[in-house]
């Protein structure tokens, strides 16, 4: 991969990390116009188990960041790759924010897939879920 397109996607993730302060701020916006129109696009967030499609996706994004306020986000960066039309980022996503009216703090366990479109880096998939240190065998189990 070539330095520009590395810069190009070191930018987009920049860019995602400051929309995603606005998530945690309630404000679903930026992050749904980052999100892929494409109809393979899908979401796995903390509060429903999937949204399939850019009208499920932007309606989850919505409903999700209607429970978040006076946040502070900052990412921790695990890993990240990228060619020229395909990357990820595999982060910690720590924040602090009035949750569902609550004030407290937490940790997201979060991959990013992104892919290069015809009007730039898209995300095409998006799973982010609270599992951020180890957990017993058993909890894989239903009650």
């Amino acid at each position: 991969m070539t330095d520009l397109a590395t810069n190009t996607f070191d930018r987009v993730v920049e860019r995602y990390h400051a929309a995603l302060r606005a998530f945690f701020n309630g404000d679903p916006g930026p992050v749904i116009q980052m999100f892929s129109q494409r109809e393979d696009v899908v979401l796995c967030n903390p509060f429903r188990p999937f949204a399939r499609g850019p009208s499920e996706v932007a309606a989850a994004t919505e409903q999700a960041a209607s429970h978040y306020a006076d946040g502070k986000y900052e990412p921790e960066r695990v890993t990240a790759f990228a060619t020229a039309e395909l990357g990820y980022t595999v982060e910690i996503e720590r924040f602090t924010a009035t949750v569902g009216g609550n004030e407290g703090s937490g940790a997201l366990r979060v991959t990013t897939i992104f892919r290069l479109e015809g009007d730039g880096w898209r995300i095409a998939h998006r799973h982010a879920d609270p599992i951020t240190t180890p957990r017993p065998v058993e909890s894989v189990l239903q009650t």
